[in-house]
């Protein structure tokens, strides 16, 4: 398996990207922003994602957002494609990209939302720590690529507060964080996905009945 900084020469498959995130979030039933084939273009040109392959076989993905004046960076759109699951690969793109983000962002702040308990586990081992939306970039065109989530209707009626996803933070000016892997609390991050559903769909009830 080749993990390699993506560019111009790759954009054949962003067509194949867009197919598999879109297709996850399907066979799922979670909430996730679309991205087109020239979103996904954009990033391989600028040198702001990692692609996995196997030989010429697209085999997984991971890129960089970056908001708030190069303060905060997101690392976004993890995938693997179906025939590569359960391997691993997943840390190994997360990874990869993560160390490309410090490297051209070494004085923003890394984070990510996702309602994926895997995605949790493998940015926990990171670094990251779960927050609050408000710790997040308040950069408006960040929360605009959620109009596309179906869950879109929870982030509005919260004022942007809560949703059924999950914030992350990586703070880079922290020099006490460092990048170990620690043993985590699956059931922790599952009882946080549970509690927040159970809150959104019995709140979802009592507007229906009123």
């Amino acid at each position: 398996m080749n993990l390699i900084v993506a560019n111009e020469s790759h954009f054949k498959y962003a067509q194949d990207i867009c197919d598999t995130i879109a297709e996850s979030a399907k066979v799922r039933g979670t909430g996730i922003a679309k991205r087109t084939p020239e979103y996904i273009q954009r990033k391989l040109s600028n040198g702001n994602a990692v692609l996995a392959l196997d030989g010429d076989k697209f085999a997984g993905f991971c890129y960089i957002e970056v908001w708030g004046h190069e303060k905060f960076v997101a690392n976004s759109g993890l995938i693997v494609h179906p025939d590569y699951r359960g391997q691993g690969l997943a840390k190994s793109i997360k990874a990869k990209i993560f160390e490309l983000s410090r490297k051209k962002f070494p004085d923003a702040k890394i984070f990510g939302i996702t309602t994926g308990l895997a995605v949790m586990k493998i940015n926990y081992e990171l670094g990251y720590k779960p927050v609050t939306f408000s710790e997040l970039t308040d950069d408006p065109e960040f929360w605009k690529g959620c109009q596309t989530c179906k869950n879109f209707d929870i982030l509005t009626r919260t004022e942007q507060k809560m949703c059924l996803c999950t914030g992350m933070l990586y703070d880079a000016n922290n020099k006490k964080k460092t990048v170990e892997v620690k043993e985590v609390n699956s059931k922790a991050f599952t009882r946080l996905k549970s509690i927040k559903e159970n809150l959104f769909l019995r709140k979802k009830e009592e507007k229906s009945k009123s």
